[in-house]
This record gives structure tokens, sequence and C-alpha cells, in this order.
């Protein structure tokens, strides 16, 4: 597996974490199946899934909010959970980072963050170096003295952010904590945590349903669907080579084609689409005069211009039915018979209406058994 590097300014000192076999359930609700996981010192995870998908609750295992029914984790050295014996959370040598901020309301934002430092230890010099150095490192310490309904969302973020930090925990768990920004704010907070975690040599989980933020984020994803990993891997891997429709799915997709297979030729299938023929990289065991389903990546489809004659990937007709300026150029939405493509780009806007073709990039397009 392609793990990126880690850039960090302190040594890595993160746990690592191993889940063996880990189930949860709530009455007659399966939350959690089985679960085989390890994650290496310092790497950052994210757990990508809809709600539903067990991916909340799996964290709250991490912290020890969640007692599991059967398997065992283990952080570092150490057994925290076995479904008999739980380590408490303040004994798991970890912080969390809450969508909704959790601060306390009595408390000044240096209170905030200096509250995280009670069970350390630390000489009263100490504790403020850290403090202002933790505040400092997310750009508010020029806010110490105001109190949380005094900040915007963002600043309140921030302090939750440096309160995670500040004690130098081996294990930063992060719930969905951009969710409730806007979209210029997350993708600003989104390098903060990407940085600061990278910075502190901490291991990281971090639980999204924002398939972008994961992408961004992640040195390794995984993939909940209905409390089962489905997929673990690098995100180039989890795009490039999803396990299942599901995963092709749910990390983005112009659309689905529905197809015969006219042949297979090592790792790609020829399939008819209606009077089309389109190549697309196969994804599991097909056979000649099967149905599939042909899943195609959002750069995988593009207008196709007069001078592209036969594309590797194929191409197939289709009618504009809309039309949206994106800055760079246009994204159509085009019918294709029974199937829709969306954000088929082109640098030039192509009326309403407009027959156009639309050439396929077969390292995009994927097919599945139908």
């Amino acid at each position: 597996m392609t793990v990126k590097t880690i850039a960090a300014a302190t040594p890595v000192h993160g746990h690592p974490v191993a889940l063996h076999r880990v189930g949860k359930r709530y009455g007659h609700t399966v939350a959690l199946t089985d679960i085989d996981l390890e994650v290496e010192p310092g790497q950052f995870l994210v757990l990508l899934g809809p709600s539903g998908s067990g991916k909340s609750t799996l964290i709250r295992a991490l912290a020890g909010v969640e007692h599991i029914d059967h398997g065992h984790i283990r952080l570092g050295d150490r057994t925290v959970d076995d479904s008999r014996r739980r380590l408490p959370p303040e004994r798991r040598d970890l912080a969390m980072v809450f969508q909704d901020y959790a601060l306390w309301p009595h408390l000044t934002v240096a209170g905030n963050v200096g509250f995280a430092l009670r069970r350390r230890k630390l000489s009263a010099t100490e504790a403020a170096r850290r403090r202002t150095d933790a505040l400092d490192r997310v750009g508010l310490a020029h806010l110490a003295d105001r109190y949380p309904h005094e900040l915007s969302g963002g600043e309140q973020q921030r302090v939750a952010l440096a309160r995670a930090v500040v004690g130098r925990p081996r294990l930063l768990l992060f719930d969905e904590p951009l969710s409730n920004l806007d979209a210029d704010l997350r993708e600003r907070l989104r390098v903060e945590i990407a940085t600061l975690t990278r910075q502190s040599g901490a291991t990281a989980v971090y639980i999204t349903h924002d398939q972008a933020e994961a992408f961004a984020l992640a040195d390794v994803i995984g993939v909940l669907d209905k409390g089962k990993l489905v997929q673990l891997g690098a995100p180039e891997t989890i795009y490039q080579n999803p396990a299942t429709p599901f995963v092709a799915r749910f990390t983005g997709l112009a659309g689905e084609l529905a197809g015969i297979v006219d042949h297979v030729d090592g790792d790609v299938v020829c399939a008819r689409v209606g009077s089309d023929r389109v190549r697309a990289k196969r994804c599991c065991p097909v056979n000649a005069g099967e149905a599939v389903r042909i899943l195609i990546r959002p750069a995988a489809a593009h207008i196709a211009e007069d001078t592209d004659g036969s594309a590797p990937g194929g191409t197939i007709s289709g009618a504009v039915i809309d039309v949206a300026y994106r800055g760079r150029g246009y994204d159509h939405v085009i019918a294709c018979g029974d199937a829709t493509l969306g954000a088929v780009f082109d640098r030039h806007t192509q009326p309403r209406g407009t027959r156009v073709r639309v050439r396929i990039d077969i390292d995009g397009c994927l097919a599945f058994a139908a």
C-alpha cells in the first residue's frame, strides 16, 4: 500500500491501533460486524461512509464511550476493550475533536485549552507554555480571554483543535469536525487539521461522509457500509480500484450505464450499451453475454470533439438536458437513453437539447456484474 509521507516536526509517537472482529449491536440493530483494522503509528486514517454505516459507533468505541459486544481493541501494547473489560477514556492517551465543538461555556479560550492539561501533572509554567503554543498554532492567541459564545463557529472549532493537540496525545479522534461549517471555512480548517495532526506525530482516526474531504486528508481510507468495513486502502487504490459498486458510487460517479458484455480482453470489458460500444476496466469476473453495470467517474466523461475519432474507451450518444458554468468550463448533464450522466465537462457550453457524443476514458470507467 502506498502511503503519503508524514511531514512531522515532532517524531512519530502515535499509538498503533488494532481492531479484531469488533462487533456492536443496539437491540436488534447491528452497528458493527467483525471489523478487522490496523492503523500504523502516525498514520491518518479516514473512515468514510453514509449515515448508518457504523463510523460513529466505531470511533466512539475507540474513544471508550461505547462498549463493544465482541472482539478486541488494542491501542499500543494494551488491550483497551475485549468485550469483558474496558479501559476508560481518560486512560487511553487520546483526545477527540467533536462536530459540535463541545467547549465549556463558562471557561475562556485559554481555560478550555488548558483544561486538557489538568491530568498531565505539569508545572504551571510548562502548562502555560503549552497552552500558548497550541493557541499560536491555530492563530487564536489574541483571543485567549474570550468565551466560546464570543467566537465564530470556525474559531470555536480551532479552540477544540488546540485543546486536542495541547496534551500531545498518542491518538487523535475526529468526529465529523467540519460538517457544521461553510464550504470555504471547511477547506481552510481541513488544511489546518492535516498540518497540525501530522506535526504532532499522533495517530489519527477521522470520520466523515464527505468523499472529497476523505481523499484530501487520508493516508488510508476505510469505507464502511451497513456496519461492515468493505474496503481499506490508500486513497488512490480506493478510487481507481473500488472493491464493490457501493464503494465506487460513494466515492463519486458521473453516472451508470447498463450494458451487455461483448467480449473480455484481459482486464478490459468491451460492452454494448444500446447501439454504442464502451470499454471499461473489469472489476469482477464477467463473461460474454452477461449483463454489466458500467460506472463512470466524473473525470472520465467529456464532450467528444469531431476530431476524437474512436476514443479508447468508446463514445456514447445523448442529449444535453442541463448545463452549469464551473469557472474552468461547463458541466453538462447528458441523457443517454435510460441513463443520465452528470458533470460531463467541456470548455465550451453546449445548449440544452443539443445532441452530442460523450467520450469515455477507460481508466475511469468501471465494469461490475449487474
